[in-house]
């Protein structure tokens, strides 16, 4: 189809590059789409034209020249119409200030979204660059949930940024660069969209890493001339031998990108000269059996070199990517590497999720990598769902970011896909969230192994859930994927928060019936409370209470006085009941381990909820070190059966096997031992003695005495102190 902007009137304005540019844009565009296609497009050029006039880059050039080179990579990948539209447009409402509806009534709704899904939100809303930054990562994110043309613009957008950022001032060289080596482009290898990766990786390091850059593009240059003979004996070798054996094929050599043999060289501490095999070569057959036939002639033309093959086509990455890679010891020892794969799997490896729109072909493999993308991007509106914060939010994505080649199987022989270093909780999660809550144990190719346990590749691997099991702070220290770290704190953080509400309200409903005869507060009194204290709600006020941000006896003495039952402000509520079982918003003090019998006291502590000490422990006698007013009176609930720490110190006999007979001593006495601390160097200097510290669980002070007795009847023992 012949059409240019000549066709359509447009405003004598426009520079003539600017419509030599987009003349010749469209003329590509119509060999492709349909003729009411391309017009569109010309009205949302002319639009956007418009809307930018007067507006310039850096570089000085008309800012419509931008939206026009973004349009043209998305041509390339032979996009549609609506999508280049987003494209000509993505900066409207960011730059000129064009509302949304304009767009949707000139436009339509699909199109407005795709724009407004690309355009940053007000910076004027956030106390941060890097709160705004990730707040609109965010939501650039959940708009490509829900269409996947938002981030093949985004990412066109940004490579024409970064094919242009010389005219940036260096610092801002340096922040969008870093920026797009940590996000954009793990965002297009995971994608699949290997080309993009490639350039947008070795751009972030030009500007990241000049002289760097500089150093290592030379001597590129200068190893290209050098080996180009011998890459040309291997091209010829392997053509001969697969003609043999009569596979056809095309074949052709790679190179390595820049910032790929940088990575290995810091990696594996080499120097340029020692980074034998920084080309590879492409093999590119017909279908999958000859892949197979052809990795067989290739292995008898050079070794193998061990542990190296990795069969992408039995097992595609996440991003659906195909092929078999092999390592091979070339002429004179040089070691290879061969990619072998059909035509369909390399424009998929080319081309990614983008070969959904070039290549309409049918193949069901297309359809594949359009489901595991949009898979991956449901994963992160779950993540999104459960992330306290943007910054935490782009905290769990930088994780998942990165692709992992750890493929593991359920008992049922589905594969998964995990980075590397994932444990048994990572792969809980992955199966469902229910079952990452729930895990205890897992077994590993039939063997029971705990939870910490790091997969590898091949292992098949059952989770072992229990009903009322729960996620466990520690987990945090060992899981690598964002999914299963956001899921453990969200759990921990509405957990602690439940339980706050439940304490707080306690607490409250004590304050209240000790300061006056009132069985229920009324809606009233709490309604005028949180008119003066808005914007707040009924649970945010109590979980305050149990998390020790408000005290309970001033919540209650404002209540009834609101609700004008207050009849003796200077009374004191009641005693608390403690069990033990209350979870986070009530803590045990550490410095003095209260157990049930010890008389104690409640301290509310901001941040920390309800700390309980005992009423001699040196914190609490120490003068001015808590307020009075902080101070609750508190009490065991005799029903409580929790076990709880407490800390003895046993001096004994310094004999071989001392250490065993208090052990079997304690557990007799039907106690449990947490920690063990032994004092090598003997006590007080000498040799007859030695020292030993234990933690133990116990249920009260009775079970704590039942425990030094029968300590104290062991002939070694001298002495028994609790600590």
């Amino acid at each position: 189809m012949e059409l240019a902007l000549a066709d359509v009137p447009i405003l004598a304005e426009t520079a003539p590059q600017v419509v030599n540019d987009a003349n010749a844009l469209f003329r590509r565009l119509g060999t492709y789409l349909r003729s009411e296609d391309v017009l569109l497009l010309i009205e949302a050029f002319k639009f956007g034209e418009a809307a930018h006039r007067g507006q310039f880059r850096k570089s000085g050039e008309p800012y419509i020249t931008h939206p026009l080179a973004v349009a043209a990579i998305l041509a390339d990948w032979h996009l549609d119409a609506q999508a280049l539209a987003a494209a000509l447009l993505h900066d409207v409402m960011e730059d000129t200030g064009v509302a949304k509806i304009e767009l949707v009534e000139k436009f339509g709704r699909t199109i407005a979204d795709l724009v407004d899904g690309l355009s940053k939100l007000e910076r004027l809303e956030f106390q941060s660059k890097e709160e705004a930054q990730a707040e609109n990562f965010r939501k650039m994110l959940m708009a490509m949930a829900r269409d996947v043309r938002v981030i093949l613009v985004k990412l066109a957008d940004r490579l024409h940024n970064m094919r242009t950022l010389e005219s940036m001032r260096e610092d801002k060289q340096k922040r969008i660069a870093a920026e797009t080596m940590e996000i954009y482009a793990p965002i297009a290898n995971r994608i699949g969209l290997h080309r993009v990766y490639q350039e947008l990786d070795d751009l972030s390091f030009k500007y990241l890493h000049p002289h760097r850059y500089q150093v290592l593009s030379k001597a590129l240059t200068k190893a290209r001339g050098n080996r180009r003979e011998m890459l040309g004996k291997i091209i010829d070798a392997i053509k001969t031998r697969l003609a043999d054996a009569g596979i056809e094929a095309s074949i052709s050599g790679r190179e390595k990108h820049l910032h790929s043999i940088y990575t290995k060289m810091q990696d594996k501490h080499l120097s340029f000269s020692e980074v034998l095999d920084i080309y590879g070569f492409r093999v590119i057959v017909k279908d999958v059996p000859t892949c197979y036939l052809t990795l067989g002639v290739l292995h008898g033309l050079y070794k193998p070199i061990g542990g190296k093959f990795k069969d992408y086509v039995a097992i595609p990455k996440p991003n659906g990517y195909q092929s078999l890679h092999t390592a091979l010891f070339g002429p004179y020892g040089t070691p290879i590497e061969i990619q072998i794969r059909t035509q369909d799997m390399h424009k998929i490896a080319e081309s990614g999720v983008a070969s959904h729109w070039m290549y309409k072909s049918g193949d069901e493999s297309f359809g594949d990598v359009h489901q595991k993308t949009h898979q991956w991007l449901q994963s992160l509106l779950e993540i999104q769902s459960v992330s306290g914060d943007s910054i935490e939010f782009l905290e769990h994505i930088k994780v998942d970011l990165f692709p992992g080649e750890l493929y593991v199987f359920t008992p049922k022989g589905k594969i998964l896909t995990l980075p590397h270093g994932a444990t048994v909780v990572d792969f809980a999660y992955a199966v469902h969230t229910d079952i990452g809550n729930r895990c205890i144990a897992a077994k590993i190719n039939y063997d029971l192994m705990p939870l910490r346990t790091v997969l590898r590749t091949g292992d098949r691997v059952e989770i072992i859930t229990a009903a009322h099991a729960k996620p466990n702070p520690s987990w945090l220290n060992f899981v690598t994927t964002g999914k299963a770290r956001s899921h453990i704190r969200h759990f921990l953080k509405t957990m602690r928060y439940e339980e706050a509400v439940a304490l707080g309200e306690k607490m409250l409903n004590q304050s209240v019936n000790a300061l006056a005869s009132v069985k229920q507060l009324t809606a009233e009194a709490w309604e005028r409370y949180f008119k003066e204290n808005a914007p707040i709600s009924r649970d945010q006020v109590l979980s305050d209470i149990g998390l020790g941000k408000r005290l309970p006896v001033v919540v209650a003495q404002r209540l009834l006085v609101l609700s004008g039952a207050l009849t003796d402000e200077s009374a004191k509520p009641g005693p608390i009941m403690i069990r033990g079982t209350e979870g986070l918003a009530v803590q045990f003090a550490k410095c003095c381990n209260p157990i049930p019998g010890d008389p104690i006291i409640g301290v509310i502590k901001k941040g920390q909820g309800l700390v309980v000490h005992t009423h001699d422990c040196p914190q609490m006698t120490k003068s001015g070190r808590v307020d009075q007013d902080k101070l609750l009176d508190v009490e065991w609930d005799v029903s409580s059966s929790k076990l709880f720490d407490v800390a003895i110190k046993v001096l004994a006999l310094h004999e071989r096997g001392v250490l065993a007979q208090i052990a079997a001593a304690i557990s007799e006495a039907g106690a449990n031992i947490e920690t063990v601390r032994m004092n090598d160097e003997g006590f007080d200097g000498s040799d007859h003695y030695t020292e030993v510290k234990f933690t133990v669980q116990v249920e009260n002070r009775l079970h704590l005495a039942k425990v030094k007795q029968a300590l104290r009847q062991l002939p070694s023992i001298v002495r028994v102190t609790r600590v």
